[in-house]
């Protein structure tokens, strides 16, 4: 605790003592029931960071008005007196751990998840936000037309206010401490007080004083009905990251207008969905970027300020806190990755937490946007019950684990936790696999973090690893069961001409460095080197993070992929930032050297042949140019699966996981990975789908029993 002063000093909101200064920042889990009433899963999660110890917990994105709008297909809703005892088990379960605890009201407006149709706004307009949790449906064949929105009626604006205010006198009676009003990113509230969203000519649009009379109707009627010893806080965006939307100076007049009105914390954030890289942050943006809102806002005001954007490190938290740009500490994303932040913090074991990389697959990429509850791809527990359940075990297995990437990583970790005796067999000389290509990626440093917190945790719970040693079916016969996490390698497809001129990407961004804490001292590595005019063949992580390596180290690249997208199965917010790079600008409040050539995409194309110098571009239409290039790349990628045939023939007991399964992400490798260290168990049935059973009812058990 001395190590942080800061972090764990009291601070009062309104009539609340919080018992330190870090919050969590209102998240969807999209997790409750289909109504929108509390799940257990709900109550898991909030439990979980309540005994990590954050002293405010803002339960996400609940809407007044679930028939008109909510945010995520399962998100909370607080429409009706009988979600109130609900709510109340909720608000127990963190008040059980010393926490003080809010829930955030938040009507989508244009952005919700549901209803599809007849969408409420602040005006009538259509819009394309494909990164967004309320995108426009586009099935398959179809074509993008955008997601069209109606105005409110100024009745419409009236009966909300009153939802509002309803739905926090029932945050109220459940027994919270607090509410907060989501006016941040776009959303209903927020595109009131948007000078480049709303585009209303009535009281409620316009000027400034019309466009804070919705959210200030708001806060009256919560205090006429709540009382104004309830607290309301209020989220809002203080830079909007576009031409016409609100800057910090109009933001320092909103703060004193709220605080005026009796709002009793400021949570800064940024953006609107038109701005979404300010708004979710991917990883090229750094730790704290936004810390300059909360110094602004604070000369002004003398409310508490929260500021959220991309903090991940205790340290760093603790400086901002002590140089006075912020009040209070929020994490969200972090908090899918460790929940339990504070507490290791507090007792002096920060390298023990498993820090957001931001890679946004699991927490947004693949849940909320595909209409999921949230995940984490780098904390296979979150949100699944089955990890707070998990046992030792009562007969260890020896376990081989062919391949020391994530997947295999994360498998030998969750067995030897449980009590099982894994060993690790990579065939290089370091841990880490294709998260290792993060270290030439500009950008992607924080992938080295999870690397790293992998690697650390198998040294520190003394897992055995065989580096530069790839297992022959001989050797896996002595243990009892087999992971084949070898992951996937590049090929070439089939191609007219001189195929031999294709180099594999991974030769071209292996790390030169030998000079890493896990590297072996000695052991020498190189990095294939290319021309100036590059042609890189392929989709996916591979070509994406080939294609920002080559293009920042000075490089003419063209880029020819068979799909009609480049990069559609990359997280969505990264392949913006990405292209914006590739036209040799930046995304918002990014300041990265512009690549000195702009990146082509050529897309329903291929090579067709390969000559000296040149190359053959075939697209959909079968018509063919001619290209000049010094150096062709593959990122075509396939599984590695020779080992897993033989060990399957040879009849061992064998489990394939990851991009060994089939190359997909990060997500994929660390779940599977860590599911099947969860599944080892003493009797080692498989069943006919080639996979582990465990907890099998007992008599089935003895059954199936040799």
């Amino acid at each position: 605790m001395e190590r942080y002063p800061n972090l764990f000093k009291p601070i009062r909101i309104g009539n609340m003592e919080i018992p330190n200064r870090i919050v969590h920042e209102p998240t969807d889990i999209s997790s409750s029931n289909a109504d929108g009433s509390v799940s257990e899963r709900d109550i898991y999660h909030h439990r979980e960071v309540a005994k990590g110890g954050f002293g405010l917990i803002i339960v996400g994105a609940t809407t007044p008005d679930a028939k008109t709008g909510r945010p995520t297909v399962t998100g909370l809703v607080a429409d009706g007196d009988n979600f109130i005892p609900g709510l109340a088990r909720l608000a127990e379960a963190m008040h059980q751990y010393g926490a003080k605890c809010a829930v955030q009201l938040m009507h989508p407006g244009r952005q919700c998840a549901i209803p599809r149709h007849n969408i409420m706004s602040t005006n009538d307009t259509v819009f394309t936000l494909p990164w967004s949790a309320g995108h426009e449906i586009v099935y398959e064949n179809a074509e993008e037309k955008g997601k069209e929105v109606r105005a409110m009626t100024t009745e419409e604006v009236l009966d909300m206010v009153d939802l509002f205010a309803e739905a926090a006198w029932r945050i109220q009676q459940a027994g919270f401490d607090a509410v907060q009003l989501h006016a941040a990113h776009g959303y209903l509230i927020s595109g009131f007080m948007s000078p480049f969203i709303n585009r209303r000519n009535d009281r409620f649009g316009g000027s400034f004083e019309n466009r804070m009379r919705f959210p200030l109707a708001i806060v009256a009627q919560i205090q006429q009905k709540c009382g104004r010893d309830f607290p309301v806080l209020i989220r809002y965006s203080a830079d909007e990251w576009v031409p016409g939307g609100r800057e910090i100076e109009e933001s320092k007049q909103v703060a004193q207008v709220f605080e005026e009105a009796g709002v009793a914390a400021l949570d800064l954030s940024m953006c609107v969905q038109e701005s979404p890289g300010a708004g979710f942050d991917p990883m090229q943006y750094p730790e704290g970027w936004t810390m300059y809102a909360s110094e602004a806002v604070k000369e002004v005001v003398s409310v508490p300020g929260i500021n959220s954007h991309t903090l991940r490190d205790p340290d760093y938290c603790e400086q901002v806190l002590a140089e006075g740009k912020t009040d209070m500490v929020g994490l969200a994303r972090q908090i899918l990755a460790d929940p339990y932040w504070p507490v290791k913090a507090r007792l002096g074991k920060p390298e023990k937490i498993r820090k957001c990389i931001s890679c946004r697959t699991g927490c947004w990429q693949e849940s909320l946007m595909a209409k999921k509850e949230i995940a984490c791809a780098i904390n296979p527990a979150c949100g699944d019950m089955r990890f707070a359940d998990m046992e030792k075990t009562n007969h260890p297995l020896r376990v081989a684990i062919v391949g020391g990437g994530p997947a295999g990583m994360e498998a030998a970790r969750i067995a030897t936790v449980r009590g099982h005796q894994p060993t690790v067999f990579e065939k290089t000389e370091e841990l880490g696999g294709a998260i290792l290509g993060c270290c030439m990626v500009p950008d992607k440093d924080k992938m080295r973090w999870y690397a790293d917190w992998l690697r650390y945790e198998i040294r520190d719970l003394g897992v055995e690893v065989k580096l530069g040693h790839a297992p022959g079916v001989e050797e896996l016969k002595a243990y009892d069961i087999v992971l084949n996490a070898t992951g996937a390698s590049s090929y070439v497809p089939q191609v007219h001409g001189l195929a031999d001129r294709v180099i594999p990407f991974e030769e071209v961004i292996a790390c030169p460095k030998v000079n890493c804490e896990f590297y072996p001292a000695g052991v020498d590595r190189k990095n294939r080197k290319v021309g100036e005019r590059v042609l890189v063949w392929g989709d996916h992580y591979a070509a994406t993070d080939t294609v920002a390596f080559l293009a920042a180290i000075g490089k003419d690249v063209t880029i020819v992929t068979e799909q009609r997208e480049f990069g559609a199965t990359v997280e969505v917010i990264h392949m913006y930032v990405l292209r914006k790079r590739f036209s040799q600008t930046d995304a918002e409040a990014l300041h990265s050297k512009p690549y000195k050539y702009p990146v082509k995409v050529l897309t329903d194309s291929t090579l067709y042949e390969i000559g000296e110098g040149e190359v053959v571009i075939q697209d959909k239409e079968f018509n063919r140019v001619t290209a000049e290039v010094h150096d062709i790349v593959t990122c075509h990628t396939r599984p590695n699966q020779e080992l897993f045939r033989e060990m399957r023939e040879a009849g061992l007991n064998v489990v394939n996981v990851g991009d060994a399964l089939r190359p997909r992400n990060l997500n994929a490798a660390v779940k599977e990975g860590a599911l099947f260290g969860l599944s080892l168990d003493d009797y080692l049935l498989f069943n006919p789908n080639n996979a582990v059973l465990n907890d099998l009812p007992l008599d089935v058990k003895g059954q199936l029993s040799v």
